[in-house]
């Protein structure tokens, strides 16, 4: 099983958050029990900011088990696709393009994705299978 995992149930690690830190914790761990986890460049480069270096980032992203798993051309078209129909909508600017490349990320190259963000990736990722840490 490959599970992505989106950038705020990591920052709810990091960040050792009240609330959902420690659901955040369990449900990472499951994932791992249950095969891979992944994350795309955007939630690498959106953790990565959170720390002293880059290299701090990598080397607790690593010990953590998440793999760098790059967007592919098809994911990124698949992302732009899904911001465009956004932008149709009438979407507001504050959904940017990094929020599509993650959703698109794990519907192309996972098969589930780790996330408290239900609502957008429901809407816009239909077919994802989305695990919530914050009703576990």
């Amino acid at each position: 099983m490959i599970t992505a995992v989106d950038t705020n149930v990591l920052l709810d690690l990091f960040g050792a958050d009240p609330v959902f830190g420690s659901r955040s914790q369990r449900s990472v761990r499951s994932c791992l029990s249950e095969g891979r986890l992944i994350a795309c460049e955007v939630v690498w480069a959106e953790v990565a900011r959170f720390f002293p270096s880059a290299d701090d980032a990598e080397i607790v992203m690593n010990r953590l088990g998440v793999e760098y798993s790059p967007i592919t051309l098809k994911t990124a078209l698949a992302a732009s696709k899904a911001w465009k129909l956004h932008r149709s909508r009438g979407g507001k600017r504050e959904r940017v393009v990094a929020d599509f490349l993650i959703g698109a990320h794990a519907a192309l190259q996972a098969e589930r994705l780790l996330t408290r963000d239900r609502g957008f990736y429901r809407t816009y990722f239909s077919r994802l299978r989305l695990l919530d840490p914050s009703t576990a």
